[in-house]
């Protein structure tokens, strides 16, 4: 999995400027607005990444459950969902 600085540099590789709109105006984040905007778009992003890494393995040990078991996949969804 990736390291937060290293998603807050590829937020700001694919996001050079950022515009955030304030009462109707548009208003370009610089400096330290715009460095926290990327913190915490890396924030966000690792835990979307811990949930996905925790429903892939929690699939995959269904799976592996069910092979063990000799269950087909219909069996398997009725028993293990």
């Amino acid at each position: 999995m990736k390291t937060k600085n290293e998603l807050i540099q590829e937020c700001k590789e694919a996001n050079p400027t950022m515009i955030q709109t304030i009462n109707g105006i548009e208003v370009e984040l610089t400096g330290a607005e715009y460095d926290q905007a990327c913190a915490d778009w890396a924030d966000m992003r690792l835990t979307q990444l811990a949930f996905e890494a925790e429903v892939e393995a929690k699939a995959k040990a269904k799976a592996e459950l069910a092979e063990r078991l000799g269950l087909t996949e219909d069996e398997a969804k009725l028993l293990l969902n």
